[in-house]
């Protein structure tokens, strides 16, 4: 069908994110955490998310050969979370982000799968520059991107969002 990278780490899968994630996406969307932490994306049926899928995640994979990717544990083929590098409007470079359901935070897969996509970035896609943005109330987010090793650098806005991001970069 597509010839899209699939990622394996030692405990996962990383694949991009399609249509019969659907179910997954709606309710990973709609998590308190990542309402709070990333925002209300207006999800609120199956069909809503296979809309976001078709229209926000699959466009830019079509035009990158990247976007969001769906998280599977290989143990027993959950779908726990999403990681992904995004074509942002308002960030120089690619942005990193991650989420994951919350029986599933703390657990590393977070650093496991972003230190992947992070690695196949650059190394695959030639990607120079890795922005990562968070809230100033989501430490966990901080933690993970100076893990990944990206460094603070300034406080932004994103087009249209008055609400202050932390920005992070890495710089190959």
């Amino acid at each position: 069908m597509n010839n899209h990278l699939t990622f394996e780490t030692e405990r996962l899968f990383v694949r991009p994110t399609n249509i019969s994630d659907a179910e997954f996406i709606f309710e990973l969307l709609n998590t308190p955490k990542w309402i709070r932490n990333i925002g209300d994306r207006n999800i609120r049926t199956v069909e809503d998310a296979e809309n976001y899928i078709k229209n926000k995640m699959l466009p830019q994979l079509e035009r990158l050969g990247f976007s969001n990717n769906t998280v599977i544990r290989k143990s027993d083929g959950i779908k726990i979370g999403t990681c992904g590098l995004y074509d942002r409007e308002g960030l120089k470079g690619v942005d990193i982000g991650f989420a994951f359901l919350p029986e599933y935070e703390k657990l590393g897969y977070a650093f496991e799968s972003a230190n992947k996509l992070k690695e196949t970035g650059i190394t695959h896609f030639n990607i120079s520059q890795i922005s990562g943005i968070t809230i100033h109330e989501n430490k966990a987010s901080q933690k993970l991107l100076e893990k990944l090793g990206l460094k603070f650098e300034k406080i932004i806005n994103l087009p249209d969002d008055d609400e202050e991001l932390l920005l992070y970069k890495f710089i190959k």
